[in-house]
């Protein structure tokens, strides 16, 4: 038995019978059934599955729920998932993220989880970074290098392990050992897509996999929109790098703004397709604009910790000069000397100002001065 096998199951032997009821019910019911969350949330997980099992749960759905009942066996499951290393995770244990909570009854009813890292540790300073599957080199570049910015600043990226824009993510915080959540449509064990093997173990290595599926279940166009809410959970805010109009970024870009998270776009050029969503969310005010890691955790940071530094051009000689001074400096001969009195008439300026004004641009570098005559310091150019 390995190592992490062998947790796992120390783990399964302390599971109570809440957990092992939301076990069972991840399996009779698929991600995001807002009403039977109700219910476990009024009732409790062991009295609704015992309802479903007795055919009294007050829900229209109980026929759905009751067509999986047989060979149920949440016991063998969770034998099962400790088998490949797997936990149960579930709202109250010390490793769930209580930014899921904000869900209400969307939240999972438990999550399946493998991978070194500690989730509510994790998700504690995280940002979700989705986009396009068919994304451009342009787009996969800045997912990278905008991962591996959160990463070397200590925050978890959040993604979903599909191709394209995801999976450039999680390899940007993994070049930078950062640690990365990947949100999963299909069960924890499950590899999707194939072709991500190796991406997966690197993700299981540096943090986790998570998945409200139980193991053995595959993927469908509904759970993967069901699990975009989880992904906008998980983060203080999401990042949207490249998004058609209609797309599953859009998706989550719309739960993380329904649950008042952090909604971010980076631009890109204005003739791709690949980007029209992100320029949609920003002109309609419904993303903020960023351009890389540290515009990032200037909105979603801690105070005081994760601020930026003020982005400013390039700094040039003349800078905080006044109206009249600049006048002065502009009316200074670049090659031949001049008197205060001949640049007074090229800078329509009195003598006195001229004089005051050579005299700062003197002590500032931008004025030479040879037996009265003065001409401009070499280099200081007069590009404003």
């Amino acid at each position: 038995m390995t190592t992490a096998g062998a947790r796992a199951r120390e783990r399964l032997s302390a599971l109570s019978g809440d957990d092992r009821a939301r076990a069972a019910l991840s399996r009779l019911c698929e991600p995001d059934d807002v009403g039977l969350g109700q219910l476990v949330d009024r009732l409790g997980a062991e009295q609704v599955l015992a309802q479903i099992g007795s055919g009294e749960l007050p829900s229209g759905r109980l026929a759905a729920y009751q067509a999986r009942l047989t060979g149920l066996d949440p016991d063998a499951e969770l034998e099962r998932a400790a088998g490949f290393g797997a936990r149960l995770v579930t709202p109250g244990s010390e490793e769930w993220p209580v930014m899921l909570d904000d869900l209400g009854p969307r939240r999972p009813l438990a999550l399946w989880v493998t991978g070194s890292g500690d989730l509510a540790h994790l998700g504690g300073r995280a940002v979700a970074v989705v986009g396009a599957r068919a994304c451009t080199a342009y787009g996969e570049h800045v997912a990278a290098e905008l991962a591996a910015g959160l990463g070397e600043r200590g925050w978890t990226v959040v993604s979903g392990a599909a191709f394209g824009i995801d999976a450039a993510a999680h390899r940007g915080a993994l070049a930078v050992d950062g640690g990365t959540v990947a949100v999963l449509a299909c069960g924890a064990d499950v590899v999707y897509p194939s072709a991500h093997a190796r991406l997966l173990s690197a993700v299981r290595g540096a943090g986790v996999v998570v998945s409200e599926l139980p193991p053995g279940c595959r993927p469908t166009k509904t759970r993967f929109l069901g699990r975009n809410r989880v992904i906008a959970a998980l983060g203080r805010g999401t990042v949207v790098v490249e998004a058609a109009l209609r797309s599953g970024a859009m998706n989550t870009a719309g739960h993380a703004a329904d649950l008042s998270r952090e909604v971010m776009a980076v631009p890109g050029p204005v003739t791709s397709p690949m980007s029209a969503g992100c320029h949609e969310l920003v002109r309609g005010a419904a993303a903020s604009l960023v351009t890389d890691a540290a515009d990032v955790l200037d909105l979603v940071g801690d105070m005081g910790v994760d601020a930026g530094p003020l982005r400013r051009g390039e700094v040039r000689p003349h800078d905080g000069l006044d109206d009249l001074t600049m006048r002065v400096l502009d009316a200074l001969p670049v090659r031949q000397r001049a008197g205060p009195a001949s640049i007074a008439r090229v800078a329509g300026l009195d003598a006195a100002s001229v004089l005051r004004a050579l005299a700062v641009l003197s002590v500032r570098g931008l004025a030479d001065n040879a037996a009265g005559a003065w001409r401009r310091a070499p280099a200081t150019g007069a590009k404003r």
